[in-house]
């Protein structure tokens, strides 16, 4: 497993935390903290700026996980997940709605990150531990 590999996953994992961070705590932070408002975390170029982070990083892991493992299944989790995120940010807001926005927001950082976490633990069970496999005693 490549180190770079390892970073995209934990990348990709750790941003779809945050999206789903984003989308449930921010109304509550704003309202506890409105300073934070100045910081302008809901307008659409954050959505846009995040979802085309998540975008690359998550193909590059996913795609070379699925080379390693060969479960295909997770790719098209993640290309799931990616598909819920571009649908919050590219319906208009009258079909979906506020609600919808947030449902489709999480259910697509779920899925990805759900993705991510399987591709890593499959990848780091498929890579060789490093270990000598004779028994010579170390020097």
């Amino acid at each position: 497993m490549s180190k770079l590999q390892t970073l995209s996953d934990k990348t990709a994992i750790s941003l779809s935390l945050l999206c789903a961070i984003h989308c449930l705590a921010l109304p509550l932070i704003l309202v506890a903290l409105p300073s934070l408002a100045a910081l302008q975390l809901d307008t659409e170029a954050f959505h846009f700026g995040l979802v085309f982070i998540v975008i690359p990083i998550s193909i590059y892991a996913l795609t070379l996980g699925c080379r390693q493992h060969n479960r295909k299944s997770l790719l098209v989790m993640g290309a799931a997940g990616i598909a819920f995120l571009c649908a919050a940010l590219f319906l208009p807001h009258e079909v979906k709605g506020e609600s919808g926005e947030k449902i489709l927001t999480l259910v697509g950082a779920l899925l990805i990150g759900i993705g991510h976490v399987a591709n890593y633990r499959l990848c780091k069970k498929k890579a060789p531990c490093g270990c000598s496999s004779t028994n010579e005693p170390a020097a």
